[in-house]
């Protein structure tokens, strides 16, 4: 069941430019889940940039697999997978159709149906709720049903909106939690708001 929403869904346009500029300009918009007549959302606060088969650390790295076919695909689609066998991770494809590349939802800042959220990761404390990309997706009930889904579609269960501000600085670091390519420089988080 569709809830109503105060957000409106990036244009595909958006996801369809180079994967770091993607990345970097994601921090500030609005993650907006829908999931059983409730509405949850919140700020995204940390994303990852991940290229095609020049990155080593992409899942594109071996070129088109059954897993990340659809990276080639239109910007602005779901990737969600699963890592160490039980979490979930959520991206969103970048680039213009056949030009791999992914974003990573690292972290967000929780607006709407925190208390939902918060059950879900059995935490009160509102800083771990979304820290995190399997934190993230156990609080909004992410899981593979949601992989290749429209998030430029305002019907769709989860979808990327607008911020309220775009007045922030972001600090840029290397990637964490890979080994190979850590040093590149595609990892992206708000500091604060300036």
């Amino acid at each position: 069941m569709k809830t109503p929403s105060v957000y409106t869904p990036l244009e595909r346009s958006f996801f369809e430019r180079p994967t770091d500029i993607v990345a970097r300009q994601l921090c500030g918009k609005i993650l907006v889940r829908q999931f059983d007549g409730v509405l949850m959302a919140g700020m995204i606060t940390e994303t990852e940039a991940y290229f095609g088969e020049d990155d080593p650390a992409s899942h594109a790295a071996r070129g088109p697999t059954e897993r990340s076919a659809h990276f080639w695909g239109p910007g602005g689609i779901s990737y969600v997978y699963l890592i160490y066998g039980m979490h979930n991770c959520l991206n969103v494809i970048a680039e213009p159709e056949q030009t791999p590349g992914a974003v990573l939802i690292r972290a967000m800042e929780p607006l709407a149906g925190i208390d939902f959220m918060a059950a879900n990761r059995k935490t009160s404390r509102p800083f771990d709720i979304c820290s995190g990309p399997a934190k993230l997706c156990q609080a909004l009930n992410i899981d593979r049903s949601l992989n290749k889904i429209d998030m430029t579609d305002e019907n769709s269960p989860i979808y990327i909106a607008s911020g309220a501000t775009e007045d922030f600085e972001i600090c840029v670091t290397p990637r964490i939690g890979i080994k190979k390519a850590a040093e590149r420089l595609l990892r992206f988080y708000i500091v604060r708001v300036l």
